[in-house]
């Protein structure tokens, strides 16, 4: 058991043989020649989050091909990945800083210079041109798996065709900075372009590889690169009912004394309005509605970064 209390129960496959055939290392395509969209699934933006790496490992062994259209598996943050150690998994989440808070274009023009920036800049020309994205992604808690599909209805849309998890979160993201999942056409509803981010469970849990591979299995499916009996095989398999929470607001930290009343995990619902649920320095965090539900609080307690987002049920 590690500090943060949970079983190490994955192993982070060796990822060394994927250096890629697109010229930006460790990202692979595959062209079918026929046409259709170009889909990209991607993992390990943060380097602590191994499901994802272990969901393309899988397609890659397995010999993934696409009957239409083009797909890409990208290895993200490969620096972080690389310092991986189950004696203390938290630690490589990042070299400089969190690769998935720099995704708009005054960031990634900018001037500053970090090891999670050069790789988001090389990334970008290849995440600007798909049409389709899936981000895989893992959390602090062992909480139920999330399809984040940010605000657009193409977005929902896609995510109700995946069919799993069970749970879609409509968010705007963070305070702190973009996320690839919203970064650019993706992010704009007249675009066709569409993006999807994953939670796949707690961090090293068993499930979350299940789950990373299951997602991304049909996320191909429903994208439409995969042979049509297969995709509606793995479509037609049963899923539990999908719910969707809207996000209303994310709370941010602004001091370095911000603690939660309760030792929340992640989908409490609470039931009154005006209950508190947290206080930052001085300031008291109340829920703003009956029936609130708390997504993804976080253990990185630090001022600038979200703590929880509050939420409701609106399907």
């Amino acid at each position: 058991m590690n500090d943060d209390g949970y079983v190490i129960e994955l192993a982070a496959p060796d990822i060394a043989a994927y250096a890629g055939n697109t010229g930006i290392p460790y990202v692979t395509s595959f062209d079918s020649g026929r046409p259709g969209p170009h889909v990209l699934v991607n993992a390990i933006a943060h380097g602590n989050e191994i499901c994802g790496a272990i969901a393309l490992d899988r397609l890659l062994r397995g010999g993934v091909r696409p009957a239409a259209g083009k797909v890409t598996l990208s290895f993200a943050n490969v620096a972080a990945y690389r310092r991986f150690d189950p004696a203390d998994p938290s630690a490589s989440r990042y070299v400089d800083e969190d690769f998935n808070r720099l995704w708009d274009g005054t960031t990634l023009d900018g001037p500053r210079r970090s090891v999670e920036l050069e790789r988001a800049r090389a990334l970008r020309p290849l995440v600007a041109a798909v049409d389709r994205l899936l981000d895989l992604h893992s959390m602090q808690q062992a909480t139920a798996p999330l399809m984040l599909a940010g605000l657009t209805d193409k977005s929902l849309a896609l995510a109700r065709r995946v069919g799993v998890p069970a749970v879609i979160v409509r968010d705007a993201g963070h305070t702190a900075g973009r996320r690839m999942r919203d970064y650019a056409d993706f992010d704009d509803p007249a675009s066709p372009r569409t993006a999807l981010l994953v939670e796949c469970g707690q961090h090293w849990e068993k499930s979350a590889a299940a789950v990373a591979i299951d997602t991304t299995r049909r996320f191909l499916a429903a994208c439409g690169v995969l042979p049509r009996a297969e995709a509606e095989r793995i479509l037609g398999a049963p899923t539990p009912p999908q719910r969707v929470i809207t996000v209303t607001e994310a709370v941010t930290m602004a001091s370095d004394r911000f603690t939660f009343a309760a030792d929340y995990r992640g989908l409490e619902v609470i039931a009154r309005a005006g209950t508190p649920i947290a206080r930052d320095g001085g300031r008291e965090i109340r829920t703003p509605y009956d029936d609130c539900v708390l997504i993804m609080p976080s253990r990185r307690l630090l001022p600038g970064q979200t703590a929880v987002r509050l939420g409701r049920f609106t399907d």
